[in-house]
């Protein structure tokens, strides 16, 4: 490399007990430079983020600062080599006002040091005006919007006019406004001569702004190169969408309610304090019908879910058969059939399957109750051989078995699965395949299903919305998706 990186990592190894967080990773960054880290959830980019500014330490390998090697350090002493980290979710001090949230991060760190410098309030006062807050200097982070609390941060981070600047998952929460303002930034402290380091899902996010991309995946690069090469690399394609499609999607044309479908979400926002989670998403689904949402870790999928199920508050309307379920409770619009099956379980741990089954089944007829269980045993055989087993002995793909089965027992309407697929082995994915495509054939339920696993979405799907960043950007049948969404996906 003609010019010295900024920042320099190698043989950057990490392991938690048995687990191997990172292995043996490498890269670097040079002085006006952006490099993008991305992966799936899990894949150990915040784990490499928080071994180079010294939040853990590396059981091995080297992270060289301007060529000094910090590897290990404690986080204020590589701090003062040059680094400057934003995090995703916004630290400010609540009590204290922009201006003063800035003036501390230009405090002298040495106690040799300890009254600042006369010219800190003119310095923080430049730095707002970079970075946007101006005109909100004199008001607490509380009275904020979510996207001037995520510039507090990056004011913090720059306050010592650090080198290398890491940034986590820049765009989550943001609207499109929002980011395409925060992207310009970045690109303002890049052409300052600094090295960035982004860390985000997916290459999309970042592909504007990134000279080069690295792709991780369980612990290990996996792919690295310019966005587009990184796109269309076929390991990368793998991990994201996994292998060949086969789809049996039937036409939207074939289901009787098409002036009324049975769900509808029209505009539907949800917020989480400042933080936009779900932006005017609009979406249907038939009586009969099996829709996938796809999207990856945090583009809003489960929010979604939360809103139909009564558990957050939202703006817009979400109607069942054309009556709105505004106002109705979680429980009434559970009896009512709209049945979640959330992606945390919520299995009573400590009971039986079976006596999870009979919760479930509570409002039934002691015969019809039994028979339904005898058809669930049908459907997932290996809950009749647990089903005096407690549920919290059993493995990870039964406990996700026994989750859908015990919605089930509601007989709903519809029925909500959120990420059933997370963390199983193939095998037990290929089982619930199985179970799905039997409900499917042989009954009239209706399923809305969230996955980032479009390899076990889309087969199942008649239709299928993207979800990305918080809004809806793409819907359409599960044949089409590949040739039009496989590389947007990523």
């Amino acid at each position: 490399m003609e010019e010295r990186a900024h920042l320099e990592v190698s043989g950057l190894t990490k392991r938690f007990g048995g687990l191997v967080a990172v292995k043996d990773m490498a890269l670097s960054v040079a002085a006006g430079r952006i490099l993008g880290l991305i992966g799936p959830n899990g894949s150990g980019k915040s784990t490499v983020m928080k071994l180079i500014m010294g939040i853990e330490r590396p059981d091995s390998g080297s992270v060289r600062m301007n060529g000094v090697n910090v590897a290990g350090w404690p986080s204020h002493k590589i701090a003062r080599m040059g680094a400057g980290i934003v995090f995703q979710h916004s630290r400010p001090l609540h009590r204290q006002t922009v201006l003063e949230n800035i003036k501390l991060a230009l405090l002298p760190d040495k106690l040799t040091r300890l009254l600042a410098d006369p010219k800190t309030d003119e310095q923080a006062r430049m730095i707002a005006a970079r970075v946007g807050l101006s005109a909100v200097l004199d008001r607490r982070p509380a009275t904020l919007p979510f996207a001037d609390l995520r510039k507090i941060e990056i004011a913090k981070a720059i306050a010592r006019n650090p080198s290398v600047l890491l940034i986590d998952e820049p765009f989550a929460g943001l609207t499109g406004k929002e980011t395409a303002a925060f992207s310009d930034l970045i690109c303002e402290l890049r052409d300052d001569g600094r090295a960035v380091l982004l860390v985000d899902h997916n290459v999309k996010s970042v592909a504007r702004l990134v000279d080069r991309v690295i792709a991780m995946y369980v612990g290990e690069r996996i792919a690295e190169g310019t966005a587009d090469e990184v796109m269309h690399n076929e390991t990368v394609r793998r991990v994201y969408l996994g292998g060949r499609i086969e789809t049996a999607s039937r036409p939207e044309s074939s289901f009787r309610d098409a002036v009324t479908p049975f769900l509808e979400l029209d505009n539907v926002s949800v917020h989480y304090g400042k933080a936009q989670a779900l932006q005017s998403v609009s979406i249907h689904v038939h009586e009969r019908e099996f829709v996938s949402v796809v999207g990856l870790n945090g583009a809003g999928k489960t929010t979604m879910f939360n809103a139909i199920s009564g558990l957050l508050p939202y703006s817009g309307d979400i109607r069942r058969q054309g009556g709105s379920l505004r106002g109705r409770s979680a429980a009434a619009i559970a009896r009512g059939g709209i049945v979640h099956c959330p992606e945390s379980r919520e299995l009573f741990t400590e009971m039986t399957v079976r006596e999870n089954l009979d919760l479930g089944g509570q409002h039934l007829p002691p015969a019809e109750c039994a028979a339904q269980i005898e058809w669930l045993f049908e459907l997932f055989p290996i809950l009749r051989q647990r089903q005096r087993q407690t549920a919290g002995t059993l493995s990870g793909g039964e406990q996700q078995m026994l989750t859908i089965a015990r919605a089930l027992m509601m007989k709903p309407k519809l029925l909500m699965l959120d990420e059933p697929t997370l963390g199983l082995a193939p095998v037990i994915l290929e089982q619930i395949s199985k179970a799905l495509e039997r409900l499917r054939q042989t009954t009239d339920v209706t399923v809305l299903l969230a996955e980032q696993n479009v390899t076990f979405a889309l087969p199942h799907a008649d239709r299928v919305y993207v979800l990305e960043h918080a809004r809806i950007v793409w819907e359409g049948g599960p044949a089409r998706f590949a040739a039009e969404m496989g590389t947007g996906y990523l």
